[in-house]
């Protein structure tokens, strides 16, 4: 009883001194999930998952943001996100889709999808590094629209609600065998990353913030046990690999019990990140990560297409070839966040039209 009391105190202590806008915690860990995003896919480490599940942090992240949306009517708050969301991957898909039509791509009736990525905006082969990256819209789009339903289902047993939102993806590894294609793909998606929304949804309700530790810390630390068990124990079912990305069973165990302990920490704790204002040029880096991060999610993987001809051609020059690791992955990472700051400057200003706001080049 005393733990409850301590924690409904924490919760109140936390929203009465929290500063109004942003919060910075979430800011951060948002600009750390782009960064670890970015280095997967440079350097595909697969270890990059149990270290810091990014993907699962996003979702909770964003199911926090938009349980607080939601605090105003479902289909303003809906239209709003799809307006945020559309405009950028409109104006990204007619340079991936041009570049795909020109070196021959034939689209089919599919291409409705490049339009509402409601399903998987498939394109040619020659495109597929830079068109992949559009299943976590499509996940996060499907969230939103579902997001009133959920959480109306939510606050009716917000425990129970919770904890059976691991089932669909049991369910669909040990029972049912998901459809091939757009369906099946969707449904994984949603499936594996189910609970961790839900988590957003915990945090934001005060949910996680009124549980004691007792009942958190072991279910998360068993959470991450079984998911940890799964990858490692099925690694010649999913390509002779203990990666997460291609696993979505332990993807949903090891991210609901990282996500619950990151939002459980900061629903107890109360960390705000204040500090990191006294860190101006990090401060500001976390601020234009963060109003840019659409731009930077989906224009990083064309960074790093463009990274590999751009540091073939260094190695024409010779002082260049003499004093630059130009064959090392890390100057390819750190080449990539160069394209990726001038992608930034050239689209970033879409996601300023999007949230109707003045377009500038840096926020």
């Amino acid at each position: 009883m005393g733990t409850h009391r301590k924690g409904a105190v924490a919760a109140d202590r936390t929203r009465t001194t929290a500063p109004a806008g942003r919060d910075r915690c979430f800011d951060t860990l948002r600009a750390v999930a782009l960064v670890r995003v970015v280095a997967y896919h440079t350097f595909e480490w697969a270890w990059a998952g149990l270290v810091f599940p990014s993907m699962g942090v996003m979702f909770g992240l964003a199911g926090t943001l938009m349980a607080r949306s939601l605090r105003r009517p479902a289909p303003g708050v809906i239209a709003s996100r799809v307006r945020r969301l559309l405009p950028p991957f409109w104006f990204w898909g007619l340079c991936v889709t041009g570049a795909m039509l020109a070196h021959g791509w034939m689209p089919g009736w599919d291409v409705v999808y490049w339009a509402v990525p409601l399903g998987d905006p498939l394109g040619s082969a020659w495109g597929a590094q830079a068109w992949e990256i559009v299943w976590y819209l499509r996940t996060y789009l499907w969230f939103v629209l579902l997001s009133p339903l959920l959480l109306s289902l939510f606050r009716r047993a917000p425990v129970p609600v919770l904890l059976a939102s691991l089932a669909p993806v049991v369910v669909l590894t040990y029972g049912w065998r998901p459809p091939d294609g757009r369906l099946g793909s969707a449904l994984t998606d949603l499936a594996t990353f189910l609970c961790c929304w839900l988590l957003g949804f915990a945090h934001h309700e005060g949910v996680l913030a009124r549980l004691r530790p007792a009942a958190v810390l072991p279910l998360a630390s068993a959470a991450l046990a079984c998911g940890a068990w799964y990858a490692f124990a099925h690694q010649a079912q999913y390509g002779g690999t203990y990666d997460l990305d291609g696993n979505p069973l332990a993807q949903a165990l090891w991210s609901a019990g990282f996500v619950t302990l990151l939002l459980y920490a900061r629903a107890r704790a109360g960390t705000g990140f204040a500090a990191l204002a006294r860190h101006r040029r990090l401060d500001r880096l976390v601020t234009v990560v963060n109003a840019r991060a659409l731009t930077i999610y989906l224009w990083h993987e064309i960074a790093l297409i463009l990274a590999v001809p751009l540091i073939d051609r260094l190695w024409d020059v010779p002082a260049f070839e003499a004093h630059l690791p130009l064959d090392s992955q890390w100057f390819l990472f750190g080449t990539a966040w160069v394209l990726i700051a001038v992608f930034v400057l050239l689209c970033g200003w879409v996601e300023d039209v999007a949230a109707r706001r003045a377009p500038r080049l840096l926020p």
